[in-house]
């Protein structure tokens, strides 16, 4: 594609560009939400590769992650996986470091190579959660230590405003690692961590920037769809650790793009 979103909000696409990207959201919030994730980071990957003002892309892909990520948390919470008492102490200092987070933009030189690099963290991420998988469901976990738990939101919360991520795609994996919830409980604390820091990050990147897409409300449609067939799909049909490795392969190569730009 190679147009670019103005800073004043208008479009140098046309209608079937448009659709086009629409097409890449509504499958990319598919594969990210069979995984328990909203996204954000690949979104950031497709906006890109077609190469998207980068003041645009951090709200954007924000505001397309709140919705697939309040998509992903009502269904844990209908399933009872939603935990209050694991959650919270990851959104205390979350929510109010992305609000921080997302008042800070990079400039183009320096968003893309950051942006290239936190998709290739997630990607190794999404790998090593997958292998430890079989670790961390042999053994029972044991209950979240409060203190770290709120240093890691806090950090996570600070790279995810800043970058236009949910956070979630780190947040899952890391407390997988450090055996502090079973898996279905680590979906459902990504999925609502998600929710409440790209509210957050959002607020704080609107306060600075003022400019969302034109398009984004038939984006918002395409996700929304493909919120809802990934949560199906991956629930019930795939395996999760081929989605994973799939999720890894794309985040990989998405990432080496925007580096290599």
């Amino acid at each position: 594609m190679g147009r670019r979103l103005s800073l004043n909000g208008t479009w140098d696409l046309d209608f079937v560009e448009i659709v086009g990207l629409g097409a890449a959201f509504l499958i990319t919030a598919a594969l990210y939400a069979s995984v328990g994730q909203a996204g954000a980071t690949g979104y950031l990957a497709v906006m890109g590769l077609a190469g998207l003002d980068p003041a645009m892309m951090k709200p954007t892909a924000l505001a397309l992650n709140v919705l697939v990520a309040a998509i992903g948390t009502f269904q844990f919470w209908r399933a009872g996986r939603f935990s209050w008492r694991t959650f919270y102490p990851f959104g205390v200092l979350g929510f109010p470091f992305s609000v921080i987070g997302g008042a800070i933009n990079l400039p183009a030189h320096i968003y893309y190579p950051v942006v290239g690099v936190i998709l290739l963290l997630a990607a190794v991420q999404l790998i090593r959660s997958t292998n430890s998988r079989s670790v961390t469901e042999e053994k029972p976990p044991h209950a979240p230590p409060f203190l770290p738990c709120l240093l890691t939101g806090a950090g996570i919360g600070l790279v995810s405003g800043m970058t236009g991520t949910g956070g979630g795609v780190f947040l899952a994996p890391a407390i997988l690692i450090m055996n502090w919830v079973e898996v279905r409980q680590a979906a459902a604390v990504s999925a609502a961590y998600n929710l409440l820091n790209s509210i957050a990050a959002l607020a704080g990147a609107y306060a600075t920037l003022d400019r969302l897409a034109a398009p984004l409300p038939w984006w918002l449609i395409s996700v929304g769809v493909g919120g809802i067939i990934g949560t199906a799909v991956g629930s019930r049909h795939l395996p999760d650790h081929v989605l994973r490795h799939l999720l890894a392969a794309v985040l990989m190569v998405s990432g080496l793009k925007l580096i290599l730009t």
